[in-house]
């Protein structure tokens, strides 16, 4: 029960629909039919974003569905009388890898990654790595847990992976 608890809650079209938005994320946010307002974003650290007509946004932990009701409330009435808004993630912020692989560091998130993935991202395991003591430091609902992680986990933006050392 609990690994389907786990498999539901951090399956990829649950993270898609609940993905919160984090300094470092790159968005981009169309006004159709307002040129002037389609715009791409990288979120600072203060996770402010100044948009056209509003006052400044704090988009840090929204997710694009609640930022584009943010920006259609802001714009409806005074400015646009039935505005459409879209945002979408461009550039998804990092994740970082350390431990016991060849090229630790941070990398660029792609949609849809996996541990085996992220690995050969940072070209692979090193000789003394662990084949299976793997775990991720991961922000979740404002929490960080610790998630054990095997080859079909799913990696998110600004999660932290380490690969142990194996003992033999």
């Amino acid at each position: 029960m609990r690994c389907l608890i786990f498999l539901l809650l951090f399956s990829p079209l649950v993270l898609a629909n609940n993905y919160k938005l984090g300094s470092g994320d790159k968005i981009q946010i169309i006004v159709y039919g307002e040129e002037d307002l389609t715009t791409e974003i990288t979120i600072d650290k203060s996770g402010v974003i100044s948009f056209p007509f509003l006052k400044d946004i704090q988009v840090v932990d929204l997710s694009v569905k609640e930022l584009e009701r943010v920006i259609y409330q802001g714009l409806l009435g005074d400015y646009l009388i039935s505005p459409q808004v879209s945002v979408s993630v461009v550039q998804y912020r990092p994740f970082y890898i350390h431990g016991q692989v060849n090229r630790p560091g941070g990398y660029p998130y792609q949609e849809n990654l996996t541990f085996d993935k992220a690995i050969a991202v940072a070209g692979g395991l090193s000789i003394r790595a662990s084949k299976t003591n793997w775990a991720i430091t991961r922000k979740v609902n404002g929490k960080v847990v610790i998630v054990d992680a095997n080859v079909a986990t799913q990696i998110m933006p600004d999660d932290i992976i380490k690969v142990e050392q194996s003992f033999f």
